[in-house]
């Protein structure tokens, strides 16, 4: 039978081949998670993804949500499994057990991630931010916050939501307007408008739990005066139970081009002025907090680029060995020459290929991060803590950003594979592309993720972060050169080089009067060092692979080979393309300033 969201044995290869997941057990930490045991959960994982959430992908799209009398109603396809998914404990699968977490290894929780965004994205959005929101409540949270609210949102019993966005304060935070005001008991009165909530509201829980940023009367104007509050939809009692009506109004939920089985809502706090929350973390400190809550979401969208680009290939791949459409080009001249999978056609082949391509390496990255976080808890050394922080940091813009635009790209060449049927909306692939558009705009556009790059973490610890990367890609170059793969090696080397000349020229412009020219090749850069990571992930896919393909049995044989030439594609293919938007970067231009503004009126 044909897989439906993505390859289980390259799932195995990356989790077990490439980063010896199976390792993670001889800590204390993750000592009962051995290989027999990761392969148990992700086949469960994988069991529930195609059988119960699968099928809600479409009829969330059609369905929809709806706001009645005050109250947003999910699709009524989404309350099954979203039951059995809580009652399976898959909300908060990497934390500890003690509050409601399974305690799995972050990199095989992203594995099972994986395949529960790739069956349906917009249902797993609920659980998503309910967990970032747990996120929040752990790191930040008093003991009695924790004690009201942590378990009810890990195990998805109460949802939750990340409230940062408003009508004139999206992008630039500091702007916002909420006003929040000190009471005798030490809560605060909550004022103020929210637009785009993810999860804003559902009749999938009782209770939806808001941390909400909002300026303390009196604190500074822009960034420096935002704090954050925990305000729930309905007061919490000091025993846990639900209390009064809280004044949290869903004014409207969005009509979007995708996603429609998420309620994307506006929210008016404190309308009738009877809106209170809690201070959660220090006093003006709101931007740390969200930065704690931003990090997480922007390795979720990273997966969520990756979800929905892993089921288009899968479903793009299927299709074309299924489709009989003309014959072979070197048949053409026979008598009568017969019609042959589309698969067999070179574009075609090209097509799936360069989805491949994206996908394998966008998984191989993805979990590779999971790994950092791993590393993380687990190493006893400050120096190897920090190492793994410092590659979370410098990773993470570039796969929020990388993975959600190649996502989009691979979802397009999804319909492209299918022809007139894949602009259907009978077929799962236009869906897919409707979907997948938000990821390379929410929680942050990708742009603001190429200043994050370029403004921040690129001279972040002096630059450390990005040596200690350059590192890790030369360690997988000597990797290759030793299994023989001196040609592709030598590729991405010549590309490694290439971006550091790169990093060196756009980061000296950025602290020069150059600083707007700096910043408006910011996002090709940001696309120079995907291409270079992509690269670096299929050569250490190659450097694996090869060694084993003249021992392998004939199937493992055929998919050790597939890597191999995956790689080879990409690196001769794609990454030349990279090369040239290298050579941009490094030449600066100014015409991205230069250009008058009235000029752009034509």
């Amino acid at each position: 039978m044909a897989q439906q969201i993505a390859d289980r044995r390259d799932q195995d290869f990356v989790l077990h081949e490439m980063l010896n997941v199976a390792q993670l057990s001889e800590t204390e930490k993750f000592g009962d998670f051995n290989k027999k045991t990761i392969d148990m959960v992700l086949t469960e994982a994988r069991k529930f993804a195609v059988n119960e959430i699968l099928p809600t992908q479409k009829t969330g799209d059609e369905e929809g949500v709806k706001l009645e009398n005050g109250q947003v109603k999910v699709p009524p396809s989404f309350h099954k499994p979203y039951k059995l998914f809580c009652e399976n404990e898959w909300v908060a699968m990497a934390d500890d057990p003690a509050v409601g977490g399974q305690g799995l290894p972050h990199t095989v929780s992203i594995a099972c991630g994986e395949l529960f965004t790739g069956a349906n994205c917009a249902f797993l959005m609920y659980p998503g931010l309910t967990h970032g929101c747990g996120l929040i409540v752990a790191t930040l949270g008093s003991d009695k916050q924790k004690e009201l609210y942590l378990k009810k949102l890990y195990s998805g019993e109460w949802g939750g939501t990340m409230c940062l966005t408003e009508a004139n304060a999206g992008t630039d935070v500091g702007a916002l307007e909420s006003i929040a005001t000190p009471n005798d008991d030490g809560t605060y009165n909550i004022v103020g408008n929210k637009i785009f909530i993810s999860g804003g509201d559902s009749d999938l829980v009782p209770n939806v739990i808001h941390p909400v940023l909002a300026r303390i009367e009196g604190s500074p104007s822009g960034t420096r005066g935002i704090s954050l509050f925990i305000v729930p939809k309905f007061w919490v009692n000091d025993d846990g139970s639900i209390g009064e009506d809280n004044d949290v109004v869903i004014t409207g939920v969005e009509h979007k081009m995708g996603i429609h089985g998420n309620a994307t809502c506006s929210i008016a706090f404190g309308s009738k002025g009877k809106c209170r929350g809690t201070l959660i973390g220090e006093k003006n400190k709101g931007m740390k907090a969200m930065f704690l809550m931003m990090n997480e979401a922007r390795q979720g969208v990273a997966m969520q680029g990756h979800g929905f680009a892993t089921t288009s290939y899968m479903n793009a791949v299927n299709y074309a060995k299924e489709r009989i459409q003309s014959p072979n080009l070197l048949s053409m001249l026979e008598a009568e020459p017969k019609a042959v999978p589309i698969i067999q056609h070179p574009d075609v082949r090209r097509n799936l290929l360069i989805m491949k391509s994206y996908v394998d390496g966008m998984r191989s990255l993805l979990y590779f991060m999971g790994f950092c976080f791993d590393m993380v808890h687990t190493a006893e050394d400050e120096a190897i803590v920090d190492k793994y922080n410092g590659l979370i940091e410098i990773i993470t813009p570039v796969a929020k950003s990388y993975g959600t635009d190649k996502g989009f790209e691979v979802c397009s060449l999804g319909i492209q594979v299918y022809g007139g049927y894949g602009f259907i909306e009978e077929y799962p692939q236009a869906q897919l592309l409707r979907d997948c558009k938000i990821t390379a705009i929410y929680e942050g556009t990708n742009g603001v993720q190429g200043m994050d790059l370029l403004g921040r973490k690129l001279g972040m610890k002096k630059g450390k972060p990005m040596m200690d990367l350059m590192g890790e890609i030369q360690a997988t170059i000597a990797q290759a050169k030793e299994a023989g793969l001196e040609d592709m090696a030598a590729k991405v080397e010549a590309a490694l080089n290439k971006v550091g000349e790169c990093a060196m020229a756009i980061g000296g412009a950025a602290m020069s009067e150059k600083i707007l020219d700096a910043f408006g090749s910011a996002t090709l850069f940001q696309e120079c060092c995907g291409d270079l990571i992509m690269g670096w992930m299929h050569l250490w896919r190659a450097a694996v692979a090869q060694p084993k393909i003249e021992k392998a049995k004939k199937k493992d044989k055929a998919f050790y080979t597939g890597q191999v030439v995956t790689a080879k594609f990409f690196i001769e293919h794609m990454l030349p393309i990279g090369l040239g938007k290298m050579d941009a970067v490094k030449g600066l231009t100014g015409s991205i300033m230069e250009m008058p503004e009235d000029a752009f009126i034509g």
